[in-house]
């Protein structure tokens, strides 16, 4: 879906790419590939996407599928808001939902579930948005030049007490998550000290006036949030696991009985 969603923006934004030195050589940019071909491209990514999601539970479906909207609307979010990356994280943070659905678990039914769900998916939306911000850095004086907007251009003066805030609110809403769905306290202090610890060194090592700089750590600071949170989770999975393990063992009475 996430390949569909970046054929569907080059669709869009293929009279725009082509003034923007980042873009310019992008197939549809170039001609290289005609806009018949790349909805022809774009029609098997869906029906790809499509196969995966029928593995799963029927529910799933019915939440996967409202997700198309989102996809579709986010390039045109850019041409009359100052905000796509907000609309880019509704859509991208969409797999939230598919979870519990995916297990089961009705969301309608489960009010904890779905509180937890939705603090998942807010963090998720403010993860995106910072990770974009910077990402809209390398292409922030031609999206001036060509009048695309984006969340760079509207607060270039205070972007890394923007992305400050928006790591808080990422941490925070991940704690919120845990705690809804009684997490141990071995998850939450891993997640959000290496959570915290990784958003706090991107935004302070990130050059934003420097193209390369942005590009690598829009492109390696995923690996070390998602490694902090995978993390959190492994060490969940332990702990829980050996607690488990533990309420299986009987005392010696409880066998004696037992023979």
């Amino acid at each position: 879906m996430r390949g569909a969603g970046c054929t569907i923006n080059d669709l869009w934004d293929r009279n725009l790419d082509p003034r923007v030195a980042r873009t310019r050589l992008r197939p549809l940019a170039r001609q290289a590939v005609t806009p018949f071909r790349a909805l022809t491209f774009t029609g098997f990514q869906l029906l790809a996407g499509l196969s995966l999601l029928l593995q799963f539970p029927t529910p799933c479906l019915y939440y996967g599928i409202p997700s198309l909207m989102l996809v579709g609307t986010y390039p045109l979010a850019k041409r009359v808001t100052h905000y796509p990356q907000f609309v880019l994280g509704l859509a991208f943070s969409w797999g939230a939902f598919m979870g519990f659905p995916a297990l089961g678990v009705d969301l309608w039914s489960e009010p904890m579930a779905l509180k937890a769900v939705a603090a998942l998916y807010a963090s998720c939306v403010s993860w995106t948005v910072l990770y974009d911000m910077i990402y809209a850095y390398m292409d922030i004086k031609d999206d001036a030049k060509v009048g695309i907007k984006s969340i760079a251009l509207r607060h270039e003066k205070e972007t890394k007490a923007v992305l400050s805030c928006l790591a808080m609110a990422q941490t925070t809403l991940l704690i919120t998550a845990a705690a809804l769905l009684n997490a141990s306290p071995v998850f939450m202090i891993g997640t959000s000290a290496s959570t915290a610890a990784t958003l706090g060194l991107m935004i302070w090592k990130v050059k934003l006036k420097d193209v390369s700089s942005c590009w690598w750590w829009f492109k390696y600071g995923a690996w070390f949030i998602g490694g902090g949170i995978s993390f959190g989770l492994f060490a969940e999975y332990i702990f829980q696991m050996d607690r488990d393990d533990r309420q299986l063992e009987l005392p010696p009475s409880a066998w004696r009985e037992l023979i």
